[in-house]
């Protein structure tokens, strides 16, 4: 049977190569969109290592007035603490969890230059704040302070990376010249600060208050992160910004959750993803209605062939099946190029995705082309198996 089927294409190769092309280019789009979209699923499902709900993010602007700043956040912090339904502050960086700001952070070991990671300012409490679980050694502690080297706290990520099949706690990090050393103290399984992020390696460096304010460090702006009490809303909110100005009056303060943050990181990256899908969805269509044009048009063109087929005693079913049979015969001849081509991603780790992504974009695209071949085939099909072989045979 399928012999006879590759002689019927071979016959009409010229219109057959043609749809083949067609269906071929259309797979690897449809696997560029899989690919992009189930490594998107695929983050989106990782945890992200840390608890975003009853978190608020306070931004502190002084302007211009920088007089005596770092005591200024010392007393705000302070007072934030003391106000009832807070449950902890921290001082944290511009990059916070869902912002769309980051900070590249490079370490040497021995000599050898360590992963690329993205680096964080972190205090004693953001380990409480954010619900780190720290899965090697510590978190940040008063220890710290009388330390002659910075301590910092790497990822997962970050130790799999530089110390796959050693402890990471205790190493010592330098600068490209060897005059500073950051010392690893603990490890935590934080993956990323966005749904869609990622996993990369990550660095919280410690950074606190008291050490900004004695070292009298240069300005910049700060954000606390405050866990709160669930339920808390507009009232904790406005006492919040109270507490802060009512320390340094003249101060710019706004607030956001960092829910509200995530849903703003989810719209960004999602619209993006929409509008490739209507586009994708739009070249469907597109090959769908050619598709269909073709099967309609090789129908009539062929009603002499059918008439005398069924006059030698084919059945309406086995013209139908014949026809679909030969589209999904030609829908193979275009997906298995693309199928060969497709499979160099996943073995030479392109892109550094997951190699099951990519095996499930390759089954995805290729369940969508033979859905969306056999569907538009089904019709034509239906009006080849009803063709009476009198009438083809009369006409002809």
């Amino acid at each position: 049977m399928i012999r006879h089927l590759l002689i019927l294409i071979w016959n009409r190769k010229r219109s057959n190569m043609l749809l083949a092309v067609e269906i071929l280019l259309c797979f690897f789009v449809l696997f560029a969109v899989s690919s992009l979209f189930l490594f998107n699923v695929y983050h989106y499902r990782q945890p992200l290592g840390f608890d975003y709900q009853n978190v608020w993010e306070i931004n502190v602007d002084p302007d211009a007035d920088t007089t005596d700043f770092h005591q200024q956040l010392q007393l705000a912090v302070q007072r934030l603490k003391a106000t009832k339904g807070v449950v902890g502050v921290s001082k944290t960086g511009r990059n916070t969890p869902f912002s769309f700001s980051s900070r590249i952070g490079i370490y040497f070991y021995k000599g050898k230059r360590m992963p690329k990671n993205a680096n964080h300012d972190a205090d004693d409490e953001l380990r409480e704040v954010l619900k780190l679980n720290v899965v090697e050694g510590r978190w940040f502690d008063k220890r710290d302070a009388a330390s002659t080297r910075v301590p910092i706290v790497i990822n997962t990520a970050f130790k799999n990376a530089a110390f796959p099949s050693e402890k990471a706690v205790g190493q010592l990090f330098t600068d490209e010249k060897g005059e500073k050393e950051w010392q690893v103290v603990g490890v935590v399984d934080y993956r990323a600060k966005d749904d869609f992020a990622e996993t990369i390696p990550v660095s919280f460096r410690r950074r606190v208050l008291e050490y900004d304010t004695a070292q009298k460090s240069t300005y910049g702006a700060a954000v606390f992160l405050v866990r709160v009490q669930p339920g808390s809303g507009a009232l904790l909110e406005q006492q919040l910004i109270k507490e802060i100005t009512t320390v340094a009056k003249g101060w710019s303060v706004t607030v956001n959750s960092l829910e509200q943050n995530r849903a703003l990181s989810l719209k960004i990256a999602v619209t993006p993803l929409i509008v490739l899908g209507l586009v994708c969805g739009f070249l469907i269509l597109s090959v769908a209605l050619g598709l269909f044009g073709v099967l309609w048009l090789s129908i009539s063109k062929r009603r002499g062939e059918i008439g005398i087929r069924r006059a030698m005693g084919a059945t309406a079913g086995a013209i139908g099946s014949q026809m679909v049979g030969e589209i999904v015969v030609v829908t193979t001849l275009g997906v298995l190029p693309g199928l060969l081509v497709a499979a160099q991603f996943p073995l030479v780790g392109a892109l550094d995705v997951p190699a099951g992504v990519y095996l499930m974009a390759m089954g995805l695209a290729a369940a969508l082309i033979y859905g969306l071949t056999v569907l538009c085939a089904l019709y034509p099909s239906r009006l080849a198996a009803g063709i009476h072989p009198a009438v083809a045979l009369r006409e002809e």
